[in-house]
C-alpha cells in the first residue's frame, strides 16, 4: 500500500524505485498534478526541457527507413532496466535489432541482470537490424516529455534527471495521485487508501497534460526530417496516450478530449494536434490490437475469455500489458513493415540506379548500345566462340 498523506514516508518508498548506483532527487518526487505543474520551474526540469526542445539533435545511421519509437516511462529508473523495457528490448534484440553503439547502462546493473534477458537490453544506442532498418528508442515522460535512450545516464556533459525522479503524479485513477499536505490540495480521502481528485487536482492535470504535449510536439516537429516512420507504443487508457492523440483521433480510442473543472470544460491537446498530418504519430497498440492478443492469451494459456482479460488487466512482466508476448508481436510486425518497405525502396533505388546509368552510357555511346540492347546475347555467343577456340 502507498502512503499518502506522509511525504517523507512516501520519498523513501520512492527511493525503491531507483535503481543503484543511481540516487533520488527528492526535489524530483512528484505526487499529484500541482507538484507537476511546480516542476516546470525546478531547474534541472527547466534545463531538460530546454535541451529537447530546442538544442537535442538525434544521430542515427544512414538508412533508408529509420523509425522513432515512442515508448512508455516507468516506475523502475532507469527505464531499460524495468521489466517492462527489459521485455520489449529483448524482443526487438529477438526480431534481429542490434545495437549500434557500444553505450551501455553501469556495470553494476549489468552484473544484476537476469540471465533469460540478452545483454544488449540494457544498450541505450539506437538499433539496427540486416535490412537496415534503424529503431530510435524514445521515452515519454512526465515531467521531462521526451527522453532518448542514449540520454537517459547523461546529456550535455551532466547527469541526466531521468535517472532521479519519481512522478505518479497524474495517474488518477489510482487514488494516490495527491498531496495531501499542499495548501492547494483539494483531493477527499474516499477510503483509507483512495482518493477522489478535486478542481485544483483537475486543473492542474489538464495543465501539465497540455505542456507536455506542447513539449512533445515542438521537438518532434523540429527533429522529424531524421525519420520515416513515428510509433508510439502506448497503452490504452493511459495518460501517455492522451499525450499523443489528436481530437479527432481521441474518441475511436476511447480517451477523454476534455476534463471538467467546476462547471467548466477544458480541452485536452494531443501533440497530433499539433503536428502536419503526415509526422502524425501512430499510436500503437489499437484497440483491435488488444482485444485479439486477448484473444491468443486465452489460447496459449487455455483458459476462458474472461480469466484472459484479468491476466491481461495486470500486464505482463509485472507491467503493464505492453509487455505481454501476444502484443509485442503486434510490434514486432509493425517494425518488419519497416524492413519490408526499406526493401522495397532499396530495389526500386537500384533499378533507377541502373537505369540512369544506362542513360548515360547511351547519351556517350548511342549507336553501340542500341545495337547491344537490340542483340543482347550476342556478346556471349562471340566469347563463347572465343573461348572454344581457345
Amino acid at each position: 500500500m502507498v502512503t499518502v498523506v506522509n511525504r517523507a514516508q512516501r520519498v523513501l518508498e520512492s527511493r525503491q524505485k531507483i535503481e543503484s548506483p543511481f540516487e533520488l532527487d527528492e526535489t524530483l518526487c512528484l505526487y499529484s498534478p500541482q507538484d507537476n505543474v511546480d516542476a516546470l520551474e525546478h531547474p534541472r526540469i527547466a534545463d531538460w526541457l530546454r535541451f529537447v526542445r530546442l538544442d537535442y539533435v538525434p544521430k542515427l545511421p544512414g538508412s533508408r527507413r529509420r523509425v522513432l519509437l515512442l515508448m512508455p516511462c516507468t516506475k523502475t529508473k532507469p527505464y531499460p532496466f524495468s521489466s517492462e523495457h527489459k521485455h520489449i528490448n529483448q524482443r526487438l534484440t529477438e526480431a534481429g535489432f542490434r545495437p549500434t553503439a557500444d553505450l551501455f547502462l553501469p556495470q553494476q546493473l549489468r552484473e544484476r541482470l537476469e540471465d533469460k534477458f540478452a545483454g544488449d537490453v540494457l544498450n541505450l544506442s539506437p538499433l539496427i537490424n540486416n535490412h537496415g532498418t534503424v529503431v530510435h528508442r524514445v521515452v515519454i515522460s512526465e515531467p521531462l516529455a521526451l527522453v532518448p535512450y542514449e540520454c537517459i545516464v547523461e546529456y550535455e556533459c551532466k547527469p541526466s534527471p531521468a535517472t532521479a525522479y519519481d512522478d505518479p503524479g497524474l495517474f488518477e485513477n489510482r487514488g494516490n495521485a495527491v498531496s495531501p499536505w499542499r495548501a492547494d490540495c483539494t483531493a477527499a480521502a474516499v477510503s483509507p487508501t483512495r482518493w477522489r481528485w478535486g478542481d485544483e487536482e483537475r486543473r492542474h492535470y489538464i495543465l501539465m497534460h497540455n505542456a507536455m504535449t506542447d513539449a512533445m510536439a515542438g521537438t518532434i516537429a523540429r527533429i522529424a526530417s531524421h525519420y520515416t516512420d513515428i510509433v508510439a507504443w502506448v497503452a490504452p487508457g493511459l495518460t501517455h496516450r492522451s499525450f499523443v492523440l489528436a481530437r479527432d483521433e481521441r474518441a475511436a480510442n476511447k480517451v477523454p478530449a476534455w476534463r471538467r473543472v467546476g462547471s467548466e470544460r477544458v480541452g485536452l491537446i494531443g501533440a497530433n494536434d499539433r503536428l502536419p498530418l503526415d509526422r502524425r504519430i501512430e499510436c500503437l497498440p489499437t484497440l483491435q490490437q488488444c482485444a485479439d492478443a486477448i484473444c491468443r492469451l486465452a489460447c496459449r494459456l487455455d483458459v476462458g475469455i474472461g480469466h484472459a482479460k484479468g491476466v491481461y488487466s495486470r500486464g505482463g512482466a509485472d507491467a503493464t500489458p505492453l509487455a505481454l508476448p501476444e502484443l509485442l508481436d503486434v510490434l514486432a510486425a509493425r517494425l518488419a513493415r519497416c524492413t519490408a518497405s526499406s526493401m522495397r525502396s532499396t530495389r526500386k533505388a537500384s533499378s533507377a540506379d541502373t537505369s540512369t546509368k544506362r542513360k548515360v552510357a547511351d547519351a556517350a555511346h548511342p549507336v553501340a548500345h542500341r545495337r547491344q540492347r537490340q542483340r543482347p546475347h550476342a556478346s556471349v555467343a562471340r566469347s563463347a566462340r572465343d573461348d572454344r577456340r581457345r
